[in-house]
């Protein structure tokens, strides 16, 4: 059983990944036509925006392509599940926001970049309600009076 679940994963991620790459290679491509016929887009604010997407298709690849034992073909890894929660998906919503940005550039113009603005902002956004919850643990550390129980037994407390 859990054999099959690892093939089912290595499946997925997959196809997941190949279509990952042919996405990138769609966006990227219309981009760089457009570019060369209007010559009103930045290729060094392209590469720049870019770099972050293909970082995060980089690591994406490296941790969730399967492997497979080159003599038998047989699974040696199914690879990370890339559809699990956090980091993973905030990967995926940087390349997503990234592609959305360099579609609208191709189309529009520079101007568009401005979206990919939204990539920091919700990073920031996460930050602070992880420092908001740790600060919060932090408080509950210091008064260990808080989370205890009042003293007595439990009919003295209801008592109370």
């Amino acid at each position: 059983m859990a054999q099959k679940a690892r093939k089912d994963r290595a499946k997925s991620n997959s196809a997941a990944l190949n279509n990952l790459h042919t996405g990138s290679l769609i966006v990227n491509a219309l981009f760089l036509l457009l570019h060369f016929i209007f010559r009103s887009r930045s290729l060094v604010l392209w590469a720049i925006l870019s770099l972050p997407s293909f970082i995060c298709q980089f690591i994406l690849e490296r941790t969730g392509r399967p492997s497979y034992d080159g003599n038998t073909k047989a699974l040696k890894s199914s690879g990370e599940d890339l559809s699990a929660p956090g980091l993973t998906d905030f990967m995926f919503d940087v390349i997503w926001v990234t592609w959305g940005a360099t579609i609208l550039v191709a189309l529009f113009g520079n101007w568009a970049w401005f979206l990919w603005a939204v990539v920091p902002a919700y990073g920031a956004y996460k930050a602070f309600g992880m420092m908001g919850a740790a600060k919060q643990m932090a408080q509950m550390g210091a008064n260990p009076n808080a989370a205890a129980a009042p003293p007595g037994n439990r009919k003295q407390r209801r008592a109370a």
